[in-house]
């Protein structure tokens, strides 16, 4: 038997949406001037969710209606003669564009129900819908989740405009096989993507089509999120191959995904996660439409699974640690695509923070190693090893060459040789026809977790260079026992320190066990980071923000950082 309505969660759910569409119907002829097409499409479908729901304070106010005509009229004046939806960066573009048919549809749905009120707003949205439908089966992607957002609108234009084409077009993307690893990440390993277009796509073509491997797919995915969920309420990015892996991404656009496949599979640990999703209140103005689209997701949830502490989860695939007690929340990470595609490009994951640690307040956001080797950038490491269950190891060995001149067959009188890019620069060289010289620099890193922090062993190999280790800590309290540097950054020595906010803290210590002393406060020229040139080039960088403390030398260098974690959460 289905689990009663939580009219608690539906009520939060319509002051969402009031809170979103309410000054809207205030003045509901007021042109909606600059607003993209999705966002027309959506305040639509919230305003015709907040008319229906006896929960709403605009429920079967006509100026709701009134003001959904209004962004009807300016959503269908951006739609072109092609059916796709002008504005933004992507111009007409089929995905983008599937956006917005996907909240028109529903919107279609929502309005079909409704009262004779609601008639005209039902002929609009026919009429938008219909006009994309050709568009949208023709129409190529560019990025993975677009596949399954286009298929999610086509399915949804066949739910309510029946075409055989719709659901063929929509299977054929399909056949490429759903981008899901064995550890439940999709390919774009983003939070961002998943939460908000794939998770939800997939969701709504298991409906249409019947599909319970795609439902399976969401599980898994969600399955695999738990134990990214960190303390502070956010999902862990630094292994995303899109733009949140620079981001802190909020755990609540993952609400409607767990909430409903908890109440449909009884899953526990599902059910603590939603309720976690909406600890700071319910949000997403979206959510009201959905529970009349999908009403399993309005009832009960079943009872919270407590969380088992501690607990520890490799991720293989993304070469990500996650190590979670009572007092720490370690992440260690080894995954970046950049060793292997030796370039910063759109749809790889190039963030160098290697480890993450959270004590409560106290949050040490990012732990980076930079090298001035040829300006090659900071360590990313290339293969990560499980030495045991909590031992790791992150190596990156960079080569890169000094060239001699060219044999007498590759010479030419005109001096007119192939512009090439040997991975480093490029240069009209013929690189690949001329002997080299192979210099090699090795960076290791062991990272031992423990319940209350984590030990780290740093090996640097290979010809005499300044490095710099650097410790990002998230605003709120400041270094002790470092020496200030100016500018929000502080200097490190074998003295230990203290990072402490409220009752909470991270201790850190630094013992060097081969080579020179650290650098001290009178070299900061060593105390700083370089995001290397594929950033500077451009006059560009991807350093972090916050309190930072660097530790700084020249190598070879082998030194032990010890980290440790006092929580009162």
């Amino acid at each position: 038997m289905p689990s009663p309505l939580d009219h608690e969660f539906v009520r939060a759910a319509a002051r969402a949406a009031d809170r979103s569409v309410a000054p809207l119907a205030a003045d509901p002829d007021g042109e909606p001037a600059g607003v993209p097409h999705r966002g027309l499409a959506r305040r639509v479908k919230t305003l015709i969710a907040a008319y229906r729901s006896p929960d709403s304070e605009l429920h079967g106010r006509e100026r709701a209606v009134a003001a959904a005509t209004t962004h009807l009229r300016a959503l269908r004046a951006v739609q072109s003669e092609t059916g796709l939806f002008a504005g933004g960066d992507n111009v007409q573009s089929p995905p983008d564009s599937a956006f917005t048919v996907n909240d028109v549809c529903d919107a279609y749905v929502l309005a079909a129900a409704g009262g004779p009120e609601l008639h005209a707003v039902k002929a609009a949205l026919a009429e938008i819908a219909t006009a994309a439908t050709e568009a949208l089966l023709a129409g190529g992607v560019h990025t993975p989740n677009h596949r399954w957002e286009l298929s999610a609108a086509l399915a949804r234009l066949h739910r309510s405009f029946p075409d055989d084409r719709l659901l063929a077009r929509a299977e054929e993307w399909l056949a490429e096989g759903v981008d899901i690893d064995p550890d439940g990440l999709y390919s774009e390993r983003s939070a961002v993507y998943a939460s908000i277009v794939t998770n939800p796509a997939l969701l709504l073509l298991a409906e249409v089509l019947g599909r319970t491997d795609l439902t399976a797919a969401v599980e898994r995915n969600l399955t695999a999120t738990l134990d990214l969920i960190r303390p502070d309420g956010t999902v862990e990015t630094v292994h995303s191959r899109r733009q949140d892996q620079k981001l802190s991404f909020a755990l609540w656009p993952y609400l409607p995904h767990y909430r409903l496949l908890a109440i449909r599979t009884g899953r526990g640990d599902f059910a603590r996660a939603a309720r976690l999703a909406a600890a700071d209140g319910i949000v997403d103005s979206d959510l009201l439409a959905q529970t009349f689209l999908t009403p399993d997701l309005g009832r009960t949830l079943p009872d919270p699974e407590p969380e088992q502490l501690p607990r520890h989860r490799y991720l293989p695939t993304a070469r990500l640690a996650a190590h979670v007690s009572d007092t720490a929340h370690t992440v260690v990470y080894g995954g970046s695509d950049v060793p292997e595609h030796r370039r910063i490009r759109s749809g790889l994951a190039c963030n160098p923070t290697f480890l993450r640690l959270f004590a409560g307040a106290a949050v040490l956001d990012a732990v980076r190693l930079s090298r001035a080797f040829f300006d090659l950038g900071p360590f990313r490491a290339a293969e990560m090893e499980r030495l045991a269950d909590h031992r790791y190891r992150l190596t990156q060995t960079l080569t890169t060459a000094y060239y001699q001149p060219l044999p007498k067959d590759r010479r030419r009188d005109d001096g007119a040789y192939r512009l090439v890019d040997e991975g480093r620069f490029s240069a009209a060289m013929a690189f690949p026809d001329r002997p080299q010289d192979e210099v090699t620099h090795t960076t290791r890193v062991a990272v031992d977790l423990r319940e209350d922090g984590a030990d780290l062993r740093i090996d640097i190999s290979g010809p005499t260079v300044p490095w710099a280790l650097e410790l990002t800590f998230r605003p709120g309290g400041e270094p002790q026992g470092a020496v200030p540097l100016g500018d929000g950054s502080w200097c490190l020595t074998t003295d230990p320190m203290t990072y402490r906010v409220g009752d909470d803290e991270i201790r850190v210590e630094a013992t060097v066990e081969k080579g020179e002393p650290l650098a001290g406060p009178d070299r900061s020229d060593l105390l700083r980071y370089d995001p290397g040139q594929d950033y500077t080039v451009a006059g560009g960088t991807d350093a972090t923000t916050g309190n930072r403390v660097y530790l700084g030398g020249h190598g070879p260098q082998a030194l032990t950082l010890t980290l440790r974690a006092t929580s009162q959460a």
